[in-house]
């Protein structure tokens, strides 16, 4: 490895109160950190939406299961997508979304994978009484930049968009799905288009974890930070899909510190209170730091 190149790894497995942990190796030998906590980011003129990739190799996480003469529905088998899509887009609709209801629809459907199938727009009710049974027509291939695109257009006049994309992280356009993010992480960085954030739901038991890493660590050339990924399996809260839009100036706690090794304090916000992004560095030999608020005190592993 170049003496000067900087490794980027994330920790989604995070003991609460933290939502998602990154560690930067920088070239000085230290661990640069940046812990977000789990919090409520509410804000105005907000839209959400949530599409599920309705491609072949998904059918069994819609309960199909593999039969004779092909997949067939029913047979008791488990509709991975429902219970997690229920609680996720609820939530969207009830606390996060302007209107008070989330935009579903499937992507990939089609015989070229490039089609969608809006479901509409739902209140937090409907969506948890919805069956998510699948689109009628499932895809031959898997493309996710006409359902980027369908939100992105539709609802440009948002102050801010939350879109989550479940998928099993297999993406035949994944370069084109690059190509776009860094065009419009640009426009945004020039205030052209609002803000947007992207968070990529692996979903079943052969989810891509490389393909949602590399959208996650996709270099855009600009601060916008546009993709997150989360494990629907790991997902203990909702809260945390909003992991990464933690700040330095959104004060979460009263106070609080971070401690490393021996107790050595590597960050002190007794003063100023706890913020949702806490930035500090760390030996590069560290394995764990400790985060104490008031009597509460976990000790979140990095190595």
């Amino acid at each position: 490895m170049n003496k000067n190149t900087i490794v980027t790894i994330p920790y989604t497995k995070t003991i609460r109160p933290l939502g998602k942990v990154v560690v930067e190796y920088m070239p000085d030998r230290t661990k640069k950190v940046k812990a977000y906590m789990l919090a409520e980011h509410i804000r105005k003129n907000v839209q959400t939406g949530i599409a599920f990739e309705a491609s072949m190799p998904m059918k069994e996480a819609f309960g199909y299961r593999n039969g004779v003469g092909g997949f067939v529905s029913g047979q008791n088998a488990p509709n991975l997508l429902s219970l997690v899509a229920q609680k996720t887009g609820s939530y969207l609709a009830r606390k996060v979304d302007d209107d008070g209801h989330t935009t579903l629809l499937y992507w990939a459907t089609g015989q070229q994978g490039d089609g969608i199938e809006t479901i509409g727009d739902l209140s937090a009710y409907e969506i948890e009484t919805f069956d998510f049974s699948g689109p009628k027509s499932f895809g031959e291939a898997i493309k996710l930049v006409p359902a980027i695109r369908y939100f992105v257009d539709r609802f440009a006049g948002a102050d801010w968009g939350m879109y989550v994309f479940f998928t099993q992280g297999k993406i035949d356009d994944l370069e084109e799905v690059k190509r776009y993010s860094t065009q419009l992480a640009k426009e945004i960085a020039a205030a052209k288009r609002n803000p947007v954030k992207f968070v990529l739901m692996g979903i079943g038991s052969k989810v891509n974890s490389s393909t949602l890493q590399a959208l996650d660590d996709l270099n855009t050339g600009t601060d916008v930070d546009l993709w997150d990924y989360r494990i629907a399996e790991d997902l203990k809260d909702v809260l945390e899909i909003f992991a990464e839009l933690g700040d330095t100036h959104t004060i979460v706690a009263p106070k609080g510190k971070v401690l490393g090794a021996n107790g050595h304090i590597i960050a002190d916000y007794s003063a100023s209170g706890v913020p949702s992004l806490m930035m500090f560095s760390l030996p590069v030999g560290a394995k764990s730091f400790e985060l104490e608020l008031g009597d509460t005190k976990i000790v979140q592993p990095i190595s």
